[in-house]
């Protein structure tokens, strides 16, 4: 497997493991390390959630938070921004979140170190995005 393919199935647990359930894919694709961050829109305005953790976001899926929220339409749109060597940047682009991904290639295979969220909004995205 190539690493562009190896970073869509890495993507694919990710994504599809949260809405499933399934913890052991989210354990597949996460570093030990992940730093994971929201950017949440509500009445003051924007403001940064606290970093989930790899430990937070296993346990979160296996727990069916991600199921309780799955949309009627749960697929993604990833664009892959660049590899380079053992680092990669990737967007999810999806009905319900934007999430720009962080990822290194590791002894067992690609894992998301960071990753950037906010939830979609109906209003448009300001030009030159």
């Amino acid at each position: 497997m190539d690493d562009r393919d190896a970073i869509v199935t890495t993507v694919s647990d990710y994504w599809e493991g949260w809405f499933d359930g399934d913890g052991d894919r989210m354990a597949r694709a996460v570093h030990p390390g992940l730093a994971k961050t929201g950017v949440v829109i509500d009445a003051p305005g924007p403001r940064i959630t606290g970093t989930m953790t790899a430990e937070d976001m296993i346990r979160w899926t296996r727990a069916g938070e991600g199921v309780a929220e799955k949309p009627a339409d749960a697929g993604f749109e990833l664009t892959i921004n660049d590899i380079y060597h053992e680092i990669a940047t990737a967007t999810v682009r999806s009905g319900i979140y934007r999430e720009y991904l962080h990822l290194a290639k590791t002894p067992d295979g690609w894992r998301i170190v960071s990753a950037l969220y906010t939830h979609v909004r109906e209003d448009p995205a300001p030009t030159g995005t």
